[in-house]
């Protein structure tokens, strides 16, 4: 008779009053039997190996009904789905990468040279083959031993005896030495402790026929990677020789940047990924950091958990099929530090060269060699990201994409793809080049082209309503048909000013929508020695006002203002736009030339832009976010654009169509600046 648990009954029964039709269908567990076929079918590393027939033999020995048993074969199951051996091979054609980068994004120039530099290099160090040093006095030895290695790949140099191996070793570098023990001249450990004097990224592997415990011992403390005795175990050797150098591959050659990108939303830094992974020809896959603060979620959770599962990074693995794919962890800098945990601190480990060959998730329990994947990792403001972390990271940075560059995109890509979705592509529809013009000037405003894909396709989704509505079956559309069809543009652009103004200067700033243009405006009154701040100053930039006070204060004589002004008056500083928080360094000689125009009576020139940070001495000091300042001062119509000295080899790396039109002005000093932009006073506002 056979028993059942408490709760359980025969498959072959039902309870009273059900049907078979009503029961649960439950997928039966794999008989144990094949369980284990599989698992010494996979061939699974031996460490892997080793630790999934423990398990075989654990569940085996537990009742199939029981929640032990399926908890025991999922995580057999879930070693069996893992990438252990399976990579692809690196396509690393330059020049087909480089069509992939051209056909999926237009611009990007710097970005695209980058990463061909990346992959130039790694088709570089990939053409390498490893080398052998093999160091025996018996000829027929080396011979064999030369043949063997030979046929693997390896390029091969044989020498008798230690003396020999050092000036070979001194000629050109092994990556593996194999070593007889007993030799004439110099013998193997005095060889070996050479080796780990001058070459101590060289893998040893010690071979003698007088092996013993005790030198074994003594050779592995001179630091020999492995001890063999002789006659050689041929298939071990090659084992030991193909892990050591996996070893020192990963030590010299994988130990590449992890690369960066960050910048503002929608400029392609997801996108580039995917086409790198695809000229690359390895798979793909993303993993948004957005709002992670378990650290679980990247490491996975402990068996010991009910629900366990493995985390997002074995999970990502076991879906690629592949232990090389490339890894997008997007979001890094929005990833979360609580109480829960600190996934950055994941992410250093996995993230590190010298670590992620041994990634170790909870659940797995087992080590899983992440050295081959390539790491992408995307942020809006690398400044948020923890320091360890940032510094195992190159940064490209990726700039807001030029109004040229979005009408470009908007003709070659946006506006196409969007009539296809909207099945406008047949009906011939046709958006002219100046409506596109007027949607990317009057109805975006953002650094990336989200916010103009959006706007696209709003319009054609207006033309479908009108062509069904209307019957008609084509349409052109103009710059004046977009504002009947999308209605008045959202935004207004700052434009610069009609006439020059006493106290008035106007000042280009950095945000995360891209560079703009705002006023700096200046009052004087009677008072008592106050300076007013208005405008939702952050800290930075009240301190950059009352710098810019102080330095007019102690050379007022230089610029003929009398000395005691601030005796009886009170001054304002106000930037409008008061709802919007402004922050930074950037309007400090802005300030500092309104103030000088509001106690010389001298205007400042309507057509002139400022950037840059103040020093209490008057010195200009550099600052950051140039490319998206010259565009917004094109945009704005300035015709002078002061930037500080220190800037000058940001200018002289952008793109033509960045400075055209524009008159750049690089000063170091106050002096310079105020020569630049104030005009002649007017008669009666003077100091």
């Amino acid at each position: 008779m056979r028993w059942f648990g408490k709760g359980s009954s025969p498959a072959s029964e039902t309870e009273p009053g059900a049907s078979a039709a009503s029961r649960p269908e439950t997928p039966a567990p794999a008989p144990r039997s094949a369980l284990r076929e599989k698992v010494e079918e996979a061939g699974l590393p031996p460490e892997i190996l080793g630790a999934a027939r423990v398990e075989c033999e654990r569940i085996e020995s537990v009742d199939p009904a029981s929640p032990e048993y399926a908890i025991g074969s999922s995580y057999i199951e879930c070693i069996l789905s893992l990438p252990w051996n399976a990579t692809t091979k690196d396509d690393l054609d330059i020049g087909r990468a480089e069509q992939i980068l051209n056909a999926r994004h237009f611009g990007l120039r710097q970005v695209k040279e980058r990463i061909l530099e990346f992959l130039a290099v790694k088709n570089l160090r990939g053409r390498k083959s490893g080398r052998i040093l093999l160091v025996d006095d018996e000829l027929i030895a080396r011979e064999n031993l030369s043949i063997v290695f030979q046929a693997d790949g390896y390029a091969v140099e044989a020498v008798p005896n230690g003396l020999e191996a050092v000036a070979a070793m001194e000629r050109e570098a092994a990556d593996i030495v194999v070593s007889d023990l007993k030799m004439d001249g110099m013998d193997g450990m005095d060889l070996l402790q050479e080796l780990r004097k001058r070459w101590p990224d060289t893998k040893v592997i010690m071979i003698t026929g007088y092996a013993t415990v005790k030198t074994a011992v003594a050779a592995m403390r001179q630091g020999a990677d492995q001890y063999l005795g002789k006659p050689v175990n041929l298939t071990r050797l090659r084992a030991h020789v193909k892990e050591l150098y996996e070893q020192n591959l990963r030590a010299r050659h994988l130990k590449g940047p992890i690369l960066c990108f960050t910048g503002p939303p929608g400029v392609g830094k997801t996108s580039i990924g995917q086409a790198i992974a695809e000229a690359m020809g390895r798979k793909f896959f993303r993993l948004s950091l957005a709002g992670l603060h378990d650290e679980a979620e990247l490491r996975g959770h402990r068996r010991t958990y009910v629900g366990a599962m493995p985390g997002r990074i074995i999970q990502g693995l076991q879906k690629a099929g592949f232990r090389n794919p490339v890894i997008m962890l997007d979001e890094v800098d929005k990833a979360v530090q609580d109480f829960k945990g600190d996934a950055a601190s994941v992410l250093l480990e996995m993230l590190d060269p010298e670590q992620n060959n041994a990634f170790v998730d909870h659940y797995l329990g087992l080590p899983f060699d992440l050295s081959g994947a390539l790491f992408i990792c995307t942020a809006n403001m690398v400044e948020r990201l923890p320091g360890p972390l940032r510094d195992r990271m190159e940064v490209i940075e990726f700039s807001s994409y030029t109004r040229r560059e979005k009408e470009e995109i908007s003709a070659r890509y946006l506006a196409p793809d969007q009539l296809r979705r909207h099945g406008l592509e047949d009906e011939g529809v046709t958006v002219t080049p100046d409506a596109l013009s007027r949607i990317v000037a009057d109805y975006t405003r953002e650094a990336g082209l989200r916010g103009l894909k959006m706007q696209l396709a709003a319009l054609c989704r207006k033309l479908a309503k009108r062509r069904l509505a209307e019957g008609e079956s084509g349409a052109v559309v103009d710059a004046a048909m977009v504002e009947a069809l999308l209605g008045p543009p959202p935004f207004s652009r700052t434009s610069a000013q009609a006439e020059p103004k006493v106290g008035l200067a106007t000042s280009l700033v950095w945000t995360e929508n891209g560079g703009e243009i705002i006023f700096v405006e200046t009052a004087r009154m009677r008072g008592s020695k106050q300076l007013l701040l208005t405008g939702s100053l952050g800290e930075v930039l009240r301190e950059s006002a009352q710098t810019a006070l102080s330095y007019i204060r102690s050379h007022a004589e230089q610029y003929g203002i009398d000395p005691d002004f601030y005796e009886t008056s009170d001054l304002h500083v106000h930037i409008p736009a008061g709802a919007v928080t402004k922050e930074g360094p950037s309007a400090g000689l802005t300030i500092t030339l309104a103030l000088l125009s509001l106690l010389t009576g001298r205007p400042v020139r309507q057509d002139v832009a400022v950037t840059g940070e103040l020093s209490l001495l008057g010195e200009v000091l550099p600052v950051g976010g140039v490319r998206e300042k010259l565009m917004a001062a094109q945009a704005a119509g300035m015709g002078v654009v002061i930037l500080p000295q220190g800037c000058a080899a940001r200018v002289e790396a952008l793109e033509e169509d960045v400075v055209q039109g524009l008159d750049i002005r690089l000063v170091s000093g106050v002096e310079q600046a105020a020569e630049i932009a104030l005009c002649e006073a007017i008669p009666g506002r003077s100091a």
